[in-house]
């Protein structure tokens, strides 16, 4: 039996919230006559959503479910629709005989619709077998491999993705034809999407070390070669696929070609010690050479090769080496200074007596940061992996004191992320290089990916430029900093005066700008923020990381697959086991959509529920 009082007290709620959302709409009024067609009603929706958060949601749902009436769990596309649905249902059950209506609002199929149509104007065709796309980032062999892209395209990739702070126009270029041609005529088109570099904030370069290579094979605990190291030799300029191998020799080329298979080159590395490297194979313009001891070679180095048949000995000389990479250590409680101008950084310099002479220093590569950043302010670098805080903050530069670090150490090295989350950065999201890049997104790819989106203006300097080139593609808008979450709604009103438009939640940046703590409710927020503006959304950033960097993926990472399914499409980044990691998302996802579709829970059927017999088990095996 339904208690009137409690039934009179919903109906209450559900009309302030109506009334509410109908309040919002008025005062959105402007920015709701600015976006295009295409997301009138979806931008309609979106300011009825944000209305219903205004209120104790929580709440209403327990009196709901109490009653056993629907909960509203899943109302985000459809707001007042539902609302009104659940009006209805009150009103029958107080022997009203009215059906509560206001005209022009989405209904279930209408928002699900649109939310499809969006999607499809984005990304692309979905797959066969599968809701979520997969995007996949190419590495620079793919301007070369035409197979590689084939064989992705046939593990499941549905967009590629081109990362411009990487690589050069020619070579961006070569990739978009590659994947152009690796899609026949009658198969679906694979999207090409652009991340524009943005105004990253990132370590600046370290003093230069000795130009030498550390050959070094795998050992296993009792130090015995388990598998011995690949060394990539090839005459300058030439450098094997990426990923590959972890040492590259540089050799003459007038004496490469007589490199086969079998054949040994002996030399003494940097400590006096006699090494060989034994040639494997031959792979495009290079050579695949095996070494089952450890050696150091720098440049200038000599490697002799016998030739027994010949009865002559030539000798390769090793071409100029890169240095090797320095890197600073901290410890907690360790001084840094982040310096404005350019110069390289050096790690800490001690006495004899282990006394601090000169803390360690590195500079950043956005000096007009130090304006903004004010004493007490937390700063991270690499990824979150070491927290400081700003003790001193001059014209020149920041006196860090390190708080979290390995015990032992945590090395930090040049081209570092650094994040200020609790500064207020006045840096735009558009560089001179993203706006002279534009104008081969413009000419050559189906989105532009939008870095580092702050506010509204972030969005509409890209629409300005976009006139300005008479030209313009679908918007993905990156969002990675705490003010970009919290600008969302209007960052998304905006971006709405265009299609197609998306969002991708770049999870690595905004993870640490927003607090490890909070990071999975304000993962949650933009998921749900997307779904009420009939938006699609890109689950981004260490998406399987193990599995497509070492070849074996960690179970938090398969389990974040899984979650991953409640988005539009799911984003990978490069690898060298990328190949299997696209097969590993498309399996996972196919699985997945059996259980959920975006927030809303799914109960495939049990052939024999008592054994727990799925009824898909049979699609992967």
């Amino acid at each position: 039996m339904y208690q009137p009082q409690k039934l009179e007290t919903i109906a209450q709620e559900i009309s302030l919230i109506l009334e509410k959302a109908i309040a919002m709409e008025k005062e959105y009024a402007q920015e709701l006559r600015q976006v295009h067609p295409v997301y009138a009603k979806s931008a309609k929706n979106l300011i009825h959503y944000l209305a219903f958060r205004n209120f104790d949601v929580d709440h209403l749902q327990n009196k709901l479910r109490e009653l056993s009436l629907p909960s509203l769990s899943n109302i985000e596309s459809h707001v007042v629709h539902s609302l009104l649905n659940i009006k209805t249902i009150i009103n029958h059950l107080q022997g009203k005989q009215v059906v509560e209506k206001i005209p022009g609002v989405l209904t279930i199929p209408q928002s699900k619709s649109l939310l499809t149509k969006n999607t499809k104007l984005l990304l692309g065709s979905k797959s066969k077998n599968r809701r979520t796309r997969i995007m996949v980032t190419l590495p620079g062999i793919a301007a070369k491999h035409p197979q590689f892209i084939k064989r992705l395209l046939k593990l499941g990739m549905n967009s590629s993705r081109i990362n411009c702070a990487h690589d050069t126009p020619e070579v961006w270029e070569k990739m978009i034809e590659q994947v152009k041609n690796a899609c026949p005529a009658k198969q679906r088109k694979c999207k090409i999407m652009m991340d524009l570099a943005g105004p990253k904030l990132r370590t600046g370069q370290m003093q230069p070390g000795p130009q030498v290579v550390h050959i070094k094979p795998k050992r296993n605990a009792l130090g015995r070669v388990t598998k011995p190291a690949q060394v990539w030799l090839a005459p300058p300029g030439i450098n094997p696929p990426e990923g590959l191998v972890k040492a590259i020799l540089p050799i003459n080329e007038e004496y490469f070609e007589q490199l086969k298979k079998g054949d040994i080159l002996s030399f003494e590395d940097t400590r006096g010690k006699k090494r060989e490297i034994i040639i494997d194979n031959k792979l495009d313009e290079g050579r695949i050479g095996l070494s089952y001891d450890s050696a150091f070679v720098e440049t200038g180095a000599v490697l002799t090769l016998q030739k027994e048949q010949k009865g002559n000995t030539i000798n390769l000389k090793v071409g100029e080496l890169l240095p090797v990479e320095e890197a600073i250590i901290l410890h907690p409680g360790d001084p840094l200074i982040l310096h404005k101008n350019p110069r390289n950084g050096e790690p800490a310099s001690y006495s004899s007596r282990g006394k601090l002479v000169r803390p360690a220093h590195i500079s950043c590569t956005l000096p007009e940061v130090f304006k903004d950043v004010k004493v007490g302010d937390p700063i991270f670098f690499d990824d979150g992996k070491i927290e400081g805080i700003i003790k001193k903050a001059h014209a020149e530069e920041l006196h860090i004191e390190i708080i979290h670090a390995k015990t032992n150490g945590t090395r930090l090295r040049s081209d570092k992320g650094i994040n200020l989350p609790e500064s207020d950065l006045k840096i735009r999201g558009l560089t001179n290089k993203d706006r002279e890049d534009l104008r081969f997104v413009c000419k050559h790819a189906d989105a532009v990916n939008l870095s580092f989106v702050n506010d509204q203006q972030d969005v509409q300097d890209l629409l300005d430029v976009f006139q300005s080139l008479n030209q313009q593609v679908g918007i993905i808008l990156k969002i990675e900093t705490q003010k970009g979450f919290k600008n969302l709604p209007s960052i998304l009103l905006k971006a709405m005066q265009t299609y197609p438009i998306g969002v991708m939640i770049a999870r690595g940046d905004l993870a640490i700008e927003t607090g490890w703590k909070n990071f999975a409710s304000i993962q949650e927020e933009i998921l749900r923020i997307c779904e009420a503006a009939h938006i699609p959304d890109i689950w981004a950033t260490q998406v399987l990381e193990s599995l497509a960097k070492k070849g074996v993926p960690t179970r938090s990472e398969i389990t974040d697959a899984a979650m991953a399914q409640r988005a539009e499409c799911v984003m990978l980044n490069k690898g060298a086991y990328i190949e299997k990691a696209v097969k590993m998302l498309d399996r996972i996802l196919q699985r997945m959509q059996h259980f959920n579709k975006k927030k809303e829970t799914l109960l495939p059927r049990l052939n024999e529920a008592n054994q727990l017999q799925l009824s898909h088990d049979s699609y992967n095996s």
